[in-house]
């Protein structure tokens, strides 16, 4: 999990900040009521320089949250996409950066309705690398199927990454982590796999890769990434249901997300998971992944937004 290490300037409202300046009232809507919507970004060291993965995709993701949720952004999103160009390069970071575009309700009108309550965007980043460590990518990780569930699509906005969605994601995290795992892994309400805390989740089997349909989680960046660099390579992969049994005979499992990158999985429920350590499915998805995103496949150059 990422101890944040403090940036020199945050972007906030439509201009660079200081680190220390960033704040909010503690009368703030979102902080009561929950309703903010938010992205995580990546920016690789590449040959030619810093590159943000997938920037156009990632902010009009945001933009589309903050629709679903009733937000209105005061910003448009190339305005968005040139501020997060922004503050990376007035950090002047030197490794791998996450950044985490946030757009909330400020202080103004107190109750459950949001109405009268001022919209607040602000961008931050700072460096981090493996988000559960380096070891994590080379030997995976122990993964716990949680008491929670996803919640259902009539209950909560799935497509929306929002805020008050991610409570659920905390308590089945903290469950799995309690009980000495390293991650959760949810059902939908059906009793079918559907993600990680924060995380798409993918098994093979027979040289096949599945990974569920994506009807009650979020619509994964990363996630359709890793199809089309799998489809690429040569794999098979198919987007269907899958059972608590099958993740248990998988062949290898693995999470991935823009903060998990490609995760390899060894462990789910005390059931060893292949060979118990990164499998060659994983491994070559995973050297593919780091390929792509720090600029060393040209064939997915045209994700890449250099930073100049």
């Amino acid at each position: 999990m990422a101890k944040v290490n403090e940036s020199k300037l945050i972007w906030m409202d439509g201009k660079l900040i200081p680190w220390e300046d960033a704040t909010v009232h503690v009368l703030t809507h979102s902080l009561h009521y929950g309703n903010a919507v938010f992205e995580g970004v990546r920016a690789y060291q590449t040959p030619k320089g810093p590159a943000i993965f997938r920037l156009k995709e990632h902010t009009k993701r945001l933009m589309n949250s903050a629709k679903s949720c009733l937000i209105n952004i005061p910003f448009t999103q190339e305005e968005l996409e040139r501020a997060q160009i922004e503050v990376i390069k007035a950090n002047e970071f030197t490794q791998t950066v996450y950044i985490r575009p946030l757009v909330f309700l400020g202080y103004g009108s107190m109750g459950v309705s949001h109405k009268g309550s001022p919209t607040q965007v602000a961008i931050v980043a700072w460096q981090w690398g493996a988000y559960m460590g380096d070891e994590a990518l080379r030997k995976g990780i122990k993964v716990k199927i949680s008491s929670w569930m996803k919640p259902a699509p009539f209950s909560m906005m799935a497509k929306a990454k929002a805020s008050a969605n991610y409570f659920n994601s905390q308590m089945a995290n903290f469950e799995a982590l309690d009980a000495g795992y390293d991650e959760a892994l949810l059902l939908d309400p059906q009793g079918f796999v559907a993600e990680g805390s924060g995380e798409c989740f993918f098994i093979v089997k027979d040289g096949v890769i599945i990974t569920p349909p994506n009807d009650t989680s979020l619509e994964s960046i990363t996630q359709q990434t890793v199809i089309e660099i799998a489809k690429d390579l040569g794999y098979t992969v198919l987007r269907q249901r899958i059972t608590r049994d099958e993740v248990y005979t998988a062949d290898e499992a693995f999470f991935t997300g823009t903060a998990a990158e490609v995760t390899p999985i060894s462990n789910i429920d005390g059931r060893i998971i292949g060979k118990g350590e990164r499998g060659d499915v994983a491994g070559a998805l995973q050297a593919a992944y780091f390929d792509v995103v720090m600029g060393k496949n040209p064939k997915f150059e045209h994700y890449l937004t250099y930073v100049k």
